[in-house]
């Protein structure tokens, strides 16, 4: 869990219907594989005698394997933390420890504090925490405001995106009637972009560049959904995460 500050996607089984932005309707993605292996068949028949290139259609080679997506699962409250390690497809990006480290920096001897959770290192961490670990690797968080329309984005220029959503709480399989705000990470792997809600049973596809324009779009009218985009420090310090346009 998160906290997003002020203006200036249960585990396993509700995956976006739990999150409190509008729902999203994925749209089917030939030939997009999330894991396992492609399949290929087997040349042969013919004469006694072969040449090297018999047996073999040229005209269709066979298609490379598919490009692993790493996907962190829900633990405790501790969604920043996966939002962060999908975003960067790499498992060992950040860690609790290193998260805990930096809440602890950036709140020295405090006993009185909004995320007394944070505090035991269970989780809840809010965007300053992230803010802050992005630059530990040389990257920033930039706040997209809201009032552009998504549009404005150069999208090569973007490493990744993270949600602050609402999300339904839950005690096993019952559903609380309470919300609290929720992390989720979304990037392009293999040329599609995902949807890595950390809720989530398995990757999400979103789609091409317009499809995630169209996600966005979607997630932002919700209430209470804010959006990070991940860039490096130079594409922040040179702005040129907007397009022309913006």
């Amino acid at each position: 869990m998160g906290s997003a500050p002020c203006s200036g996607r249960g585990r396993g089984g509700g995956g976006l219907q739990d999150l409190g932005c509008m729902p999203w309707k994925l749209s089917k993605q030939k030939g997009v594989l999330v894991g396992g292996e492609v399949g290929g068949g087997t040349g042969g028949g013919g004469g006694d005698e072969k040449s090297d290139l018999e047996g073999h259609d040229l005209s269709n080679p066979q298609a490379p394997p598919p490009t692993p997506i790493y996907h962190e699962k829900q633990r405790r409250e501790l969604c920043a933390l996966h939002a962060l390690n999908n975003v960067f497809q790499d498992g060992a990006a950040f860690s609790k420890d290193t998260l805990q480290d930096i809440y602890q920096r950036l709140s020295p001897g405090t006993l009185v504090t909004p995320h007394k959770k944070s505090m035991l290192g269970n989780g809840n961490y809010d965007v300053n925490v992230i803010m802050a670990a992005l630059q530990t690797r040389g990257f920033e968080a930039v706040w997209w405001d809201k009032r552009r329309d998504v549009s404005s984005i150069a999208l090569s220029n973007v490493t990744g995106f993270i949600l602050n959503v609402p999300s339904n709480l839950r005690w096993g399989l019952l559903r609380l009637p309470l919300k609290r705000q929720h992390w989720i990470g979304v990037r392009d792997v293999g040329r599609v972009y995902y949807n890595l809600d950390s809720k989530l049973r398995s990757p999400h596809p979103i789609g091409n560049a317009d499809e995630l324009r169209k996600f966005l779009r979607h997630q932002l009218r919700g209430k209470n959904c804010e959006l990070l985009l991940v860039v490096t420090e130079d594409v922040e310090v040179h702005q040129t995460w907007r397009s022309d346009s913006c």
